[in-house]
């Protein structure tokens, strides 16, 4: 006879952990045995069952350099044979039974240094010195027959060591000192360091030549590495000032991970992703600190995956992976080349697009385009009308609209152009001109509603209730708001829209309303009122809103709606108003560029990220 879970259930796995991102997700720093020399500016190796910590100076000075050696054994550091040369700020390669160390500085004789020695587990010999020796240069490599020394400013030359002989390599692309590197010498990453300024720069190395890959997501120099070219971890550095965020490699891009339990720069570390050992560093109070690197990969479920559904055993608790939205965060992106408010945008944070807006002087309007890149700015063809205040619709940045706004001396406009990733071209107009519903425009680039506004300058400046809809060729006049409002949020697709906030002309309002494709109905406040708000979301019960001014201030309240209530999120890091707000129509992936932020105009953009997370099943 079938069982009733055969004919109806269905199988729930147990781990004993949750499932995570990669395994570096699942990592965390723990203390190690303290160091019998305490010490910063030195080098050395992992994993970090098994590593070491060479030279360096006990105080920063020169004349405390050390030649001291210490081994890790997986509880406690044992001094082992010194090496014939003192110094500090070198490079290494390696592993405890097979490594090299070079370059670096020496007082003895004084300067920099080109002595090279090699360890075998027990004792160091001398080799054929290095080309350039100057201070900064770092290595990877595997052992200490084949290993990589990389650049350090002002030059960008790189030098492999074969075991018997020193070889020029191609050069680095951007030469600086201070990187964090893992890897091989024919598959090998350097990120970060010091050209100067402190840079996030990551180049890969695939035993010919260089290519940039994708930035760190924090700026540092002198910072350590472990791992291989698409599995990797960089940890510390130098930001300024001294950080403990440790970043997780996937061979494409970097994610921020367990931090070390204190910050600190000018250590010495190394291993694998799984298994990695720092130790040392500045400031001079961590000097003898040790910290080991660990990873509790689960047996089952190592990736993340949305719905997935099990049993954690340890916990005692049925799991689910979702999206994670009260856990998403704010995060400096690029600053844009101009500064401004009133910009409009769409695209997401990986790619997006901005334009118009009124420059820092407050007075005249630009119609500057600039593209996001994920990282950085660049400005593109310009607008064929200077405007700001517009509305934008468009979830690509190669494909969107903008629309409306405002000319000096407070002239509202109803121009639309159509954006096609390379050039603007106006198409057919508004039926009311009008500005200030600059964010409550949401849609696609053929498929839109843009609703509100004001028609006049000052206060109370003709709110308006009128509400259009757009097909990709025109707009047409469809239900108004039953509230007549400018400088509102808004979110969703053409037939699933929450607008929500704004000015009524005599007052900020909390005021939402949702649109079904044909009216309009009033729903839930807001827990904070506010005007000149950002907005996103995939439909009328998934929104976010951001930012804001209920005067005299501005505002940083991000909260999110679920179609039925509205919650406190994390807030932007800079209170803003009047800002370019763009995304994918979604609450995952959104940026924030751009604003007043009081008496100043900002280029600043902030990066709204929402990842996946395991949430434990609850009844109620």
């Amino acid at each position: 006879m079938a069982k009733y879970s055969d004919i109806k259930g269905f199988t729930v796995q147990t781990v004993s952990s949750d499932p995570a991102a990669s395994v570096a997700a699942t990592g965390s720093w723990a203390s190690a045995g303290t160091l019998n020399t305490g010490r910063l500016e030195c080098f050395g190796t992992g994993p970090g069952t098994a590593g070491m910590i060479v030279n360096g100076t006990t105080d920063g000075s020169d004349g405390a350099q050390v030649y001291d050696t210490e081994i890790y054994n997986g509880t406690s550091w044992t001094e082992v044979n010194n090496t014939d040369q003192r110094r500090q700020d070198g490079a290494s390669a390696g592993v405890t039974t097979s490594a090299l160390v070079t370059a670096g500085y020496t007082t003895s004789p004084g300067g920099n240094s080109s002595f090279t020695e090699s360890f075998d587990g027990t004792t160091w010999s001398e080799e054929t010195n290095i080309n350039n020796g100057i201070q900064g240069r770092r290595g990877l490599g595997a052992t200490e027959t084949a290993a990589l020394i990389t650049s350090a400013t002002p030059s960008n030359n790189c030098e492999l060591w074969n075991g018997s002989s020193w070889t020029e390599k191609n050069n680095q692309n951007t030469a600086r000192s201070g990187q964090g590197t893992f890897g091989t010498s024919t598959a090998g990453v350097v990120a970060g360091g010091a050209s100067p300024p402190i840079v996030a720069i990551v180049e890969s190395f695939d035993g010919t030549s260089w290519t940039e890959i994708g930035d760190l997501n924090t700026a540092r120099s002198n910072a350590s590495g472990s791992g291989t070219e698409p599995a990797g971890l960089i940890f510390s550095g130098n930001a300024p000032p001294a950080t403990g965020k440790t970043e997780g490699f996937d061979g494409t891009s970097w994610t921020e991970v367990g931090d070390l339990s204190t910050a600190r720069f000018y250590g010495a570390g190394g291993g694998t992703q799984a298994s990695a050992i720092f130790a040392g560093g500045s400031p001079t109070p961590t000097k003898s600190n040790a910290e080991e690197w660990t990873t509790t990969p689960s047996a089952l479920f190592q990736k993340l995956v949305e719905g997935q559904l099990y049993f954690n055993s340890t916990a005692n608790a049925f799991k689910e992976t979702i999206t994670d939205v009260a856990g998403g965060t704010w995060a400096a992106g690029g600053n844009m080349v101009e500064g401004r408010y009133g910009n409009s945008g769409f695209g997401n944070h990986s790619n997006a697009i901005t334009a118009g807006g009124q420059p820092p002087a407050f007075s005249g309007t630009s119609s500057k385009t600039e593209q996001y890149d994920g990282s950085a700015w660049s400005e593109v063809n310009d607008l064929n009308t200077d405007h700001f205040f517009a509305g934008a619709l468009g979830s690509s940045y190669t494909a969107g609209i903008v629309m409306a706004g405002q000319t000096p001396p407070g002239t509202r406009i109803a121009i639309t152009e159509s954006w096609n990733g390379t050039n603007w071209t106006e198409v057919n107009d508004l039926n009311t001109a009008r500005s200030s519903a600059n964010l409550s425009a949401t849609g696609t680039s053929t498929a839109g509603i843009y609703a509100g506004g004001r028609t006049a300058p000052g206060s109370p400046g003709s709110p308006q209730a009128v509400n259009e809809s757009w097909d990709g060729t025109s707009w047409t006049e469809v239900n108004d708001l039953n509230t007549a409002r400018y400088g509102m949020g808004a979110g969703g697709i053409q037939t699933s829209v929450l607008q929500f906030g704004g000015h009524s002309g005599t007052a900020v309002v909390n005021n939402v309303e949702s649109w079904d494709g044909t009216s309009w109905t009033e729903t839930t406040e807001m827990n904070t009122k506010r005007t000149s708000l950002g907005g996103t979301g995939s439909n009328a019960n998934n929104i976010l809103a951001f930012g804001g001014l209920d005067p005299p201030g501005r505002q940083n309240e991000t909260e999110f709606w679920n179609g039925t209530s509205w919650t406190e999120l994390n807030n932007l890091s800079t209170a803003r108003q009047d800002f370019g707000s763009s995304s994918a129509l979604s609450i995952t992936n959104v940026i924030a560029s751009g604003g007043e932020t009081g008496p100043a105009v900002s280029a600043a953009t902030e990066e709204w990220t929402v990842n996946l997370g395991n949430k434990t099943i609850t009844t109620s």
